[in-house]
C-alpha cells in the first residue's frame, strides 16, 4: 500500500512539473523582473543600484507636493489640488473610469443576451447561438478596432446615417470624444467574454425553483430578482473580473481610437519603456497599476463572497 502511494505521488509530480515550469518561466520570471526593475535606479536604457522607492514615490508626485507626504502630515486640505495635478494618478484614474464604464455597459448588455439564450432558446439551438456570439473572435482585435474608427469617425457610418435620416445637421464625429469612443469600442470587444460566464451560471439555475416561486404567487419580475439573479451572480462576478482587469491595461484601443490623445496607463508604460527607455519608471508604473487592479478586484470579490461561497438555505 505504501509503495502504491509512493508511485502515485511520483506520477502526480511528473504530471504537474511541466505546466509548473512553464508557468514559472512565462509568468513568474517576467513579473519578478518587473518588480526588481521597479525598485532600481533608472537611466536611459539601463537600471542599476542602489535600490530605491523613488519610482513609486514619483507616481504620487504633483505640483503642490507629494500626495503621500500630504496624507502622512495630515495636511488633507491640499490633497484635492494635488490629485488634480498628479499626471500619473490622473491617467490611472482615467483608466479606472474607462474600465468601470466598460464593465458596467458590457455586463448590462450581456446579461439579457445570456438570459434569452438560456431561458428562451431551444436546447438544440443554444450551441448555434453561442457560436454566433463568438463570431467577433474570428477577426483580429486590431481589425475590429480599426473598423470602429470607420463607424464612429468623421463622415463615418454613424454620421452619414444620422444626417441621411435628418436627425443631425452636422457631423457628430463621436471619435473626437476620445473616452466615449474608447468605451464603445471596448464594450463591443469584450462583450462575448461577459456573455459566456453569465450563460453558464444561468444554465445551472434550477428551473423548479422558478416554478415554485410563481406557484407561491410571485410575479416573474420578483422571481427573477429573488431567485434567478442571486443564483447567477457567480457568472456576473466572473464577467466583471474578466472584463475589468484587461480593460484597465488595454493599449491598442486608446492608441488607435483615441489617436494617442487620451492615454491610458498602458500607454504611459509604453512611453517610459520604449520611448524614454526608463525601464525602472516603466516597471514601477506597471507594478503600481497591477497592485491597484489587484486590490480593487480583491475588494469586489470579498464584497460578493456570499455569492461565491454559496447561499445558505
Amino acid at each position: 500500500m505504501a509503495q502504491t502511494k509512493s508511485t502515485e505521488g511520483r506520477t502526480g509530480w511528473l504530471l504537474i512539473t511541466p505546466p509548473a515550469l512553464v508557468t514559472l518561466l512565462l509568468l513568474a520570471a517576467p513579473l519578478a523582473t518587473v518588480l526588481i526593475y521597479s525598485i532600481m535606479t533608472g537611466g536611459r536604457g539601463t537600471v542599476s543600484l542602489p535600490l530605491t522607492a523613488e519610482n513609486y514615490y514619483s507616481f504620487f508626485r504633483s505640483g503642490p507636493g507629494n500626495i503621500l507626504d500630504l496624507i502622512f502630515s495630515g495636511d488633507w486640505g491640499k490633497i484635492p489640488e494635488a490629485l488634480s495635478k498628479a499626471p500619473y494618478l490622473l491617467v490611472m484614474g482615467r483608466a479606472l473610469l474607462v474600465a468601470f464604464s466598460v464593465t458596467l455597459a458590457t455586463v448590462l448588455l450581456a446579461y439579457p443576451i445570456a438570459y434569452f439564450v438560456s431561458f428562451h432558446v431551444q436546447a438544440s439551438k443554444k450551441s448555434l447561438w453561442l457560436f454566433l456570439i463568438t463570431i467577433p473572435f474570428w477577426t483580429s482585435y486590431i481589425i475590429r478596432v480599426a473598423l470602429w474608427r470607420t463607424i464612429l469617425g468623421y463622415d463615418g457610418i454613424v454620421d452619414s446615417s444620422l444626417i441621411g435620416l435628418g436627425l443631425m445637421d452636422s457631423q457628430l464625429n463621436i471619435l473626437s470624444n476620445g473616452i466615449l469612443s474608447i468605451i464603445i469600442t471596448l464594450s463591443h470587444a469584450y462583450a462575448p467574454f461577459a456573455v459566456l460566464p453569465i450563460f453558464i451560471a444561468l444554465e445551472k439555475v434550477d428551473r423548479s425553483l422558478l416554478e415554485a416561486g410563481q406557484d407561491l404567487g410571485e410575479t416573474k419580475w420578483v422571481t427573477f430578482l429573488r431567485v434567478t439573479l442571486p443564483l447567477s451572480m457567480t457568472g456576473v462576478i466572473a464577467a466583471v473580473l474578466i472584463v475589468f482587469i484587461p480593460t484597465v491595461g488595454d493599449y491598442v484601443t486608446p492608441e488607435l481610437i483615441g489617436g494617442g490623445k487620451v492615454p491610458m496607463i498602458s500607454n504611459l508604460v509604453e512611453v517610459e519603456l520604449l520611448k524614454r527607455r526608463n525601464f525602472a519608471m516603466g516597471s514601477a508604473l506597471a507594478a503600481t497599476s497591477m497592485m491597484i487592479v489587484a486590490v480593487i478586484s480583491l475588494i469586489f470579490i470579498l464584497w460578493n463572497r456570499r455569492f461565491l461561497g454559496g447561499r445558505k438555505s
